[in-house]
């Protein structure tokens, strides 16, 4: 079937569409204008902007939304947007699914804004006819990725941090090739249709452990103090001046550690069969530039 991808120069986008390619024919979706390569056929279009994705989408059968405006300080508004946009010019030109990448954490006051636009997006997507699947992630482990090259910079840079309390708050994350792995399996799937699942790693931990585990694959021993009073607005700031991450992506990525993000059901298996790579392993990958 032929496949679009929107968002697909992105951390998740880019490596998922050599893996889209082994079994579909694959349409790369950029705002910028590409060569068509490696069996992949680019078309131009911005996802906020309804002509372009028309034509972007013009026999296509299913496509992912891997689009984000995180570092923009209207990025909720802009996701909102151009999720409608999308969710409407699928439903014109007759795609059969859509698949979409959000983040794990309940729908709450307390969500970050972050968390919240996530699950605000996929609910746009859902509000068109065309059925979609949506997938929940916490933090990818993969090169590229925002959240996994703040804790490495931290790890690198701070032989010292004084810490919030959000760094005893539980995550589970997941490596890049297991992601590309059930955002490939789902696709087309007639049972994953209107379905949203959890996907997470083997491994559920808490972000102080996470940095302890990166800085021993570092051989790196850095001590780790947590006070009360550091709330995550002001750790992203700080965060600012000591990561590579731009305080505009940093502080709504840090304002989100406050909330647990823990898979609370594994259905995707039934789908996807899937041995989950460790922490470590995809640690390492990620460290070398591999996925």
């Amino acid at each position: 079937m032929r496949v679009a991808v929107f968002g697909a120069t992105g951390t998740i986008g880019g490596p998922l569409l050599p893996r889209l390619a082994r079994e579909h024919e694959v349409v790369g979706v950029s705002r910028r204008a590409r060569e068509n390569e490696d069996g992949v056929e680019w078309r131009q279009a911005d996802a906020s902007d309804t002509e372009s994705v028309r034509r972007a989408l013009e026999d296509v059968e299913a496509a992912y939304y891997l689009v984000h405006s995180l570092g923009r300080a209207d990025f909720e508004e802009r996701d909102l947007r151009a999720a409608s946009t999308i969710a409407a010019e699928a439903e014109r030109a007759g795609v059969r699914q859509l698949i979409y990448l959000g983040g794990l954490g309940d729908d709450d006051a307390e969500l970050s804004p972050h968390l919240r636009s996530r699950i605000e997006t996929g609910r746009r997507l859902e509000e068109g006819a065309v059925p979609v699947t949506t997938l929940r992630a916490a933090i990818v482990v993969g090169p590229g990725s925002a959240a996994f090259e703040t804790v490495v910079a931290l790890v690198d840079r701070l032989p010292a941090m004084v810490c919030p309390r959000w760094v005893g708050v539980r995550t589970q994350p997941i490596a890049l090739r297991d992601t590309l792995a059930y955002l490939a399996g789902v696709c087309g799937r007639d049972e994953a249709l209107g379905r949203t699942f959890d996907i997470g790693g083997p491994e559920v931990m808490t972000y102080r452990e996470m940095i302890e585990r990166v800085a021993a694959i570092r051989g790196k021993h850095p001590l780790i103090v947590e006070v009360p009073f550091l709330t995550p607005r002001l750790s992203s700031y700080w965060l600012h001046l000591v990561t590579p991450v731009k305080a505009a992506v940093a502080r709504p990525l840090i304002e989100g550690l406050r909330a647990p993000t823990v898979a609370r059901e594994h259905e995707i298996a039934e789908l996807v069969r899937l041995e989950g790579t460790p922490f470590d392993e995809a640690a390492e990958l990620a460290l070398e530039g591999e996925i």
